[in-house]
């Protein structure tokens, strides 16, 4: 039934017929009648809405307003919608102040453009007065020149004076044995600026030379090889040199024979002007065949003469040659302290009259009866010292007669005795060496007097010379007197009160002096033959040549980053620590000195002879007298202290001060692959005034990193390649130090800017003396018996590290050329001791402690790495360093001070017109 039913309706009929046409249409009529309804619903309902909206609210009755807005109070009755409000009207508060404020900065940037316009104008107005200044400076300097032009005459080098070889219009004096530079020597053939060229013969060419002792001849070449004056081109020598002697005895040329062999050299032009005969003795024995040699116009050198050979001025005495092929050991040489020793003198010798030379032979009657001999006091000199002896008021031992077989000795002469190693023993107990001269007045000087006199000044025995008319080696430019007693032998009664009365400090000057003449003049074969070519160029006044400098050989390195400024190096409140140099770096002058002065500063010194070094004879600290200004080192004028105008505290605070107006110093900076620290290091130094430049010393054998980038401090950084890792390096007399204050410094020290100015300044008034901060002293450990290095704190001290400190660069030539070389070997050997070994070498030299400045002790960096003096062996090497440098300079040349520089007011502000100085405590 429910399926008909379904059926019925899916049919459109209703009961059993029904109309189905009918239900379709009213079912069609009903969905268009619904579609069109909600179509106008949807469209135009709104449109009327709007036009409703956008009409009424035109009317002027604003109370007719339906949809108008209406006022805040009815809006804001909502919680929500009255924070809203608040917010609108606090942003429109803003709004209005940040509008107020926009205005308020574009009126400033207005003003602000409008002096930049006028900074702008006074920039180009700057520049324009900086260009006349300049023009006007440039004018001036031109006009100095012209004046000085017109009021100088112009000098330039002379023409070199080559005489022909065979020049024979040279004047003849009347006798050989008158002959002086001025007439005997041909000045022509040594220009002052021709640098003293010397000619040095070749024995082996000539029959003499099969004669000669093989070690001397070997010494003697040797020597020769390595000299800055021989040249080969004899065409251009001012000196012809030649070796005669020592000869060997049984091989030994007749005189006639070699007289002949030396009129025959090459460049003898017949009289043998200009030549120098060189005979060395290496024994006390060696016989004068030279006296029965016509030598002309040579000059002759040699250990012994008659006063009828020697002619002084022309002819040199020369010191034997005892370590001919061999350097002396300092560590066999016994130490200068205790003064006084077991004897107060001694003399071993035994005179051999019956003893006749060649020489004594053939002097003939004319040359015996020349005046009248003097009595001969060797009687009474024996009597006087038997005397002493017997008395026993003083250990001393004389004996005239010899154990053994004496030595060979010229006739009237005192032999030696025994054996060279028993007599330096002997030598070594006693304070003072008695040398008896010969009974022959005749004989100024012989070979055994030389040879007594050697072996005293080695063993530091104080030679006492009997007899006044002795010719001792080099007297005319060594003052003997400083280092020896000449007494006459009159006077031998004498002797003994003369000796008791000589103090200790006086004794100790005296052996010290000693053992420089010694070192310098008489220990090696170089030494002596340095001496004797020293001596003639100083007669003949012609400068000696530059000591040679260190080439720098740079290692390329990137620059160009901007260097920091580290607050605690630059923080200097308002004081002027001076300019930093904006033009180029000023080096000191060089260290020229008139040609006329070479012969006056002979004796100028207390040690003045010109030896090979120039150790003592000459150097830039000399102290300035009273009465006289002097030219040294720098080439500035010094003035006596006082009579200055004084100095503001504003222009003192400016100026650099002291007697140079205008230098500069160096910074010397050993390093070794520590880059880092290195370039904190560098950085620290931007904007130091009176800077130079800087020398890096890197001593590592690899280079720095390829990448590296040095910072730019104003000033060139030379980073310089060592051969080896040495700390010996740090003092090398490098040719890019142009200036004469070196301020050495480790790659970790931590100064400031004012404290190393103030080390300048104070260096400035000491350039003698090494002038650093971190201070250290040494001390005699008593139950030991040996000296200590210590660091620690002390009012005291004898030394500055080289670490952070100041000295002259003349000492960086002494360290490393002059300074024994068993000292520099041991720096090497311990990478250690290189300050302590400066500082021996300066207090040895001056006689003067080291000036330390500031209270401070250290000068590390916070947070560096650890140096190697943090090491425990550090201070076990330092000890065995200073014991070692006191064997090889006999005594301990440290000084104690307790004297110390502090800035009390170098910092203080005064007022312009108040003066302003250092204050030394």
């Amino acid at each position: 039934e429910l399926m008909t039913g379904y059926t019925m309706l899916r049919n459109g009929g209703v009961g059993n017929g029904g109309q189905p046409w009918m239900l379709r249409w009213s079912s069609r009529i009903r969905l268009t009648w619904l579609s069109f309804t909600l179509f106008i619903i949807l469209v135009f309902f709104p449109l009327i809405a709007h036009y409703y909206l956008t009409t009424i609210d035109d009317a002027d009755d604003a109370g007719k307003r339906i949809f108008g807005p209406r006022t805040g109070n009815e809006l804001c009755e909502v919680k929500h919608v009255q924070d809203l409000c608040r917010i609108r009207e606090s942003v429109s508060e803003e709004l209005l102040q940040l509008e107020a404020k926009r205005q308020e900065l574009n009126s400033e940037i207005a003003k602000l453009n409008l002096k930049i316009e006028a900074c702008k104008k006074s920039i180009e107005n700057a520049k324009q007065d900086l260009l006349q200044l300049k023009n006007v400076i440039s004018q001036t300097e031109h006009s100095y020149k012209e004046l000085m032009a017109q009021n100088q005459p112009k000098l330039s080098l002379p023409i070199r004076l080559l005489p022909d070889k065979d020049d024979v219009t040279f004047p003849l004096p009347k006798s050989n044995r008158n002959c002086r530079l001025h007439n005997c020597f041909d000045y022509s053939r040594c220009p002052l600026t021709s640098g003293f060229p010397v000619y040095v013969y070749n024995s082996d060419d000539y029959p003499f030379g099969s004669s000669l002792d093989p070690l001397i001849k070997q010494a003697f070449e040797a020597t020769v090889r390595t000299n800055v004056y021989v040249t080969e081109n004899a065409n251009i020598a001012c000196v012809y040199i030649i070796l005669v002697g020592e000869m060997q005895e049984p091989v030994m040329p007749k005189p006639t024979e070699l007289e002949q062999q030396l009129h025959s050299l090459p460049y003898w032009r017949t009289d043998g002007h200009n030549h120098l005969i060189i005979n060395l003795s290496r024994k006390s024995e060696t016989q004068n065949f030279i006296y029965n040699i016509s030598t002309g116009r040579a000059m002759i050198a040699q250990s012994t003469f008659y006063d009828v050979q020697y002619r002084p001025g022309f002819d040199i005495v020369v010191s034997p040659l005892v370590h001919a092929m061999s350097e002396p050991n300092f560590l066999e040489i016994p130490p200068q302290v205790p003064v006084k020793r077991k004897y107060l003198f001694s003399f071993q010798g035994e005179k051999i009259e019956s003893l006749r030379s060649s020489l004594q032979e053939v002097r003939s009657f004319e040359e015996e009866i020349e005046g009248n001999a003097p009595a001969d006091y060797d009687d009474r000199i024996i009597t006087t010292l038997k005397a002493v002896q017997d008395s026993k008021l003083d250990f001393v031992l004389v004996e005239f007669t010899c154990k053994n077989q004496p030595k060979a000795s010229l006739p009237t002469e005192w032999a030696l005795c025994g054996e060279r190693d028993d007599r330096l023993e002997l030598l070594k107990l006693s304070t003072f060496a008695l040398i008896i001269t010969p009974g022959d007045t005749h004989l100024v000087i012989s070979a055994g007097c030389a040879m007594r006199l050697f072996e005293a000044l080695e063993v530091g025995a104080i030679p006492v010379v009997l007899g006044e008319q002795v010719q001792l080696p080099y007297n005319d430019v060594i003052r003997w007197n400083e280092a020896a007693l000449i007494i006459p032998k009159p006077r031998i009664t004498e002797v003994h009160f003369l000796l008791r009365s000589i103090s200790d400090n006086d004794l100790l000057a005296m052996r010290r002096q000693g053992r420089f003449l010694w070192e310098t003049y008489f220990s090696t074969s170089d030494n002596v033959f340095s001496t004797v070519l020293a001596i003639i160029r100083t007669r003949i006044q012609i400068p000696a040549a530059p000591i040679r400098e260190e080439t720098a050989v740079e290692i390329p390195h990137r620059s160009g980053k901007a260097a920091g400024t580290d607050p605690n190096m630059a923080d200097n409140g308002d004081l002027d620590l001076g300019p930093v140099e904006t033009e180029p770096p000023y080096a000191s002058p060089k260290y020229l000195r008139n040609f006329t002065l070479t012969a006056m500063d002979i004796y100028r010194n207390w040690n003045s002879a010109p030896g090979p070094f120039h150790l003592f004879p000459y150097t830039p600290f000399d102290p300035v007298l009273p009465s006289e200004a002097k030219f040294l080192g720098s080439g500035t004028g010094f003035r006596p202290i006082g009579g200055g105008a004084g100095g503001s505290g504003k222009e003192f605070q400016a100026a650099l001060g002291g007697n140079v107006p205008r230098e500069q110093f160096t910074v010397v900076m050993l390093t070794y692959e520590r880059e880092e620290v290195l370039m904190n290091s560098l950085e620290r130094l931007n904007g130091l005034p009176y800077l130079n430049k800087v020398v890096v010393v890197w001593n590592s054998p690899k280079l720095p990193s390829e990448d590296l980038l040095w910072p730019d401090i104003g000033v060139p950084i030379m980073v310089v390649r060592t051969e080896k890792n040495s700390l010996n390096n740090r003092f090398l007399p490098w040719d890019e130090i142009e200036t004469e204050a070196i301020l050495s410094i480790d790659d970790d020290a931590h100064l400031r800017h004012d404290e190393i100015m103030f080390g300048f300044r104070v260096w400035r008034e000491a350039r003698d003396r090494i002038v650093g901060f971190p201070g250290r002293y040494h001390a005699w450990d008593i139950p030991h018996q040996s000296w200590l290095y210590n660091s620690n704190y002390s009012c005291e001290l004898s030394m500055v590290l080289t670490g952070a400190a100041f000295f002259h660069k003349y000492y960086a030539y002494l360290y490393s050329y002059v300074m024994p070389q068993a000292i520099r070997d041991m720096v090497d050997e311990y990478i250690n001791c290189e300050d302590i070994a400066m500082n021996f070498l300066v207090s040895h030299l001056t006689r003067k402690p080291p000036i330390k400045v500031t209270s401070r002790w250290t000068f590390r960096c916070p947070g560096c790495p650890q140096a190697l003096s943090h090491d425990d062996s550090h201070f076990h090497e330092r000890h065995k360093c200073i014991n070692f440098f006191v064997k090889v300079y006999g005594y301990m040349p440290l000084l104690y001070t307790q004297f110390r520089v502090d800035s009390v007011l170098f910092k203080t502000r005064l007022p312009h017109d108040k003066t302003k100085c250092f204050k030394f405590i």
